[in-house]
């Protein structure tokens, strides 16, 4: 019986984009080979989901050239509206805001969607196959324009997160709500994402479980109601935010208990360098981080093998 898939899903942006301000460096370039000659050391191969910023960076564009011919890795598109040409501005500052793309009009995020795509394919020499959208927003329209450009896979679907309290335009309605989303690979409706379809785009969610049983999460959810707030249940992610190695394995264990063929993991190209998140402020936070590291990808050796998002697409296919 074939192992199910590992997918490493790398946000490929900008350093410390959690602060509001109009430049950004890339200096988190010249910390990717260490990670990824740790993804080589168990087989894995990452999927860099590269943005705008990032795919102007020669240094990152070498080192992921040399990742794509020597077949170890992926580069797919990220977009992120406010920075992201052609610029148009949709509030009275984009780069405080931080408007998601679903919230531009239809031409402007076309616009923006062909011309990341072009960049991308002209810069790597390779067709761009995988996307995951910027700050999780995702709607029908833009599945359609993925479709258009020949994507085969996006990984933006976050199952039982709500993004809408979480502002883009300040007179928006927020981020795309998943808490009814399905929680393993479907290939999209494109009349209604949180649906299986039968167009050609397989969407591959994020490994996220619930930290609370059904019942406690019921409980909270009404309590929410009668003080009028609506947010997502408390939730654990496939994701490195220090020290939560054994979070990390509950999630994968779960996911595959469940079922799915896949287990998915992400984090930004930031946090692999000190100081370039919130998270991981220093080099000890970073040592940590690669100590967490270890221990999870030696553990998911040896119950999954490693892909990137376009082979799995492939791997569903046969």
């Amino acid at each position: 019986m074939k192992k199910p898939a590992f997918i490493i899903t790398i946000d490929t942006e900008g350093d410390n984009l959690w602060q509001n301000h109009e430049r950004i460096s890339t200096e988190n370039t010249r910390f990717l080979p260490r990670f990824q000659s740790l993804c080589e050391k168990y087989a894995f191969k990452p999927v860099y989901l590269t943005n705008y910023e990032m795919a102007q960076d020669a240094a990152y564009v070498e080192f992921a050239s040399d990742v794509i011919r020597r077949g170890k890795g992926e580069v797919g598109m990220h977009l992120h509206a406010w920075n992201s040409p052609p610029l148009v501005a949709l509030t009275d500052d984009d780069w405080r805001h931080k408007p998601y793309l679903i919230e531009f009009p239809e031409d402007q995020i076309k616009a923006k969607v062909a011309f990341m795509t072009k960049l991308l394919e002209d810069n790597f020499q390779t067709k761009m196959l995988s996307h995951r959208a910027g700050r999780w927003a995702f709607n029908e329209f833009y599945a359609s324009l993925l479709v258009e450009q020949g994507y085969l896979v996006d990984c933006s679907v976050t199952p039982h997160v709500n993004w809408s309290s979480s502002p883009g335009n300040p007179e928006g309605a927020g981020g795309t709500d998943y808490s009814r989303f399905p929680k393993e690979a479907y290939f999209i409706d494109l009349n209604d994402i949180a649906k299986a379809g039968n167009s050609p785009l397989l969407e591959v969610p994020m490994s996220i479980q619930l930290k609370h049983s059904g019942m406690l999460n019921h409980i909270k959810s009404g309590y929410d109601k009668l003080r009028g707030k609506t947010r997502s249940p408390s939730t654990l992610w496939l994701r490195p935010s220090g020290g939560n190695v054994e979070n990390m394995k509950k999630v994968a264990e779960q996911t595959l208990k469940q079922g799915s063929d896949y287990i998915e993991f992400m984090l930004h190209s930031s946090e692999f360098m000190p100081g370039g998140s919130p998270t991981f402020k220093n080099e000890q936070d970073i040592e940590r981080l690669y100590d967490d590291l270890e221990k999870l990808f030696s553990w998911i050796s040896e119950r999954a093998q490693g892909m990137t998002l376009a082979e799995y697409y492939q791997w569903k296919m046969n």
